[in-house]
């Protein structure tokens, strides 16, 4: 049985956020372009499927291995997360048009607590009080970014509706990979990644194909015709998606999503270079108690 370091997880759920972090911004780009959230969405999955076909089937033959068994579990992980996945961005692309980009990925980020609800109701774990406490922090920072700058204390409900709506289907996705990769009969963490994101992201990309074959054909020839800034989405959501599994396998979704929060600090410096955004004192405070509950819920893991 092949062991890894303890601290791998880390760097996967580092490596991740960074990649992620990038990822969003050129959805946006995509999205700011001309293409609905859905276009955006589903440039991802099939610019980014051939990928990691041939990334897989490359590591299987170096390293001579076989594909694993799989469960009937494994299956319904897989596609209850993969379906979720596409939820959560189309809702996440959709709250980057109403807020700037660093404020839009910390309201995502509410998938960690979220996550940590989940994994509650689902596997029994309890936070404890320290965790219950993060958890309240938390949701007063993602009300307190939802609110506009010229507004005062008048919260914009749509924003929150997004956010949380994003966070929670994240939040499902991420225990369902968590769920697909330990229901794989491999000691190969890289293999059970890869297959299980292999599955994944096919069944996401034909899923979204039907749907906008079905409801919108010209958005289909929009998404191909960017192929530029296509093919850059799918070589970070390649990367990102590949680290966000290969944690999965080796440590709990709610502790990689506490982790991952680390994205909002790389999105505030996105926003500001590429963007040219500028953070109110309101949303820097709004993002420093959201990661201030973060590292809590963290530490009382």
């Amino acid at each position: 049985m092949e062991t890894y370091p303890s601290w791998l997880w880390i760097a996967f759920a580092l490596t991740a956020a960074l990649i992620q972090a990038v990822r969003f911004m050129v959805q946006k780009q995509m999205a700011q372009a001309g293409l609905t959230a859905t276009g955006a969405t589903w440039a991802r999955f099939i610019y980014s499927w051939p990928m990691v076909a041939v990334a897989l089937a490359g590591y299987i033959t170096l390293r001579g291995l076989t594909l694993p068994a799989t469960t009937p579990a494994f299956w319904a992980y897989a596609a209850i997360g993969g379906a979720s996945q596409i939820l959560a961005t189309v809702y996440v692309v959709k709250l980057f048009a109403r807020r700037n980009f660093a404020v839009g990925i910390t309201l995502k980020k509410s998938e960690v607590l979220l996550t940590a609800a989940v994994g509650w109701l689902v596997l029994g774990e309890v936070p404890g009080w320290a965790g219950f406490a993060a958890m309240v922090v938390g949701m007063a920072a993602i009300l307190l970014l939802s609110a506009p700058a010229q507004s005062g204390l008048k919260f914009d409900s749509r924003s929150i509706g997004l956010g949380l709506a994003s966070g929670l289907f994240f939040a499902i996705s991420g225990v369902g990979y968590r769920g697909a990769t330990l229901q794989l009969e491999s000691n190969d963490v890289l293999l059970r990644a890869g297959v299980a994101l292999a599955f994944v992201v096919t069944l996401q990309a034909l899923l979204m194909l039907v749907w906008l074959t079905l409801r919108d054909r010209q958005e289909i020839r929009r998404v191909l015709a960017a192929w530029r800034p296509g093919l850059l989405v799918g070589v970070t959501s390649f990367g990102g998606s590949f680290c966000w599994f290969a944690a999965f396998a080796l440590q709990t979704a709610a502790i990689v999503f506490a982790l991952g929060q680390i994205e909002v600090l790389f999105s505030m410096i996105i926003g500001a270079r590429i963007f040219s955004e500028h953070l109110t004192r309101r949303e820097l405070t709004g993002i420093a108690l959201l990661i201030a509950s973060i590292i809590t819920l963290v530490a009382a893991a």
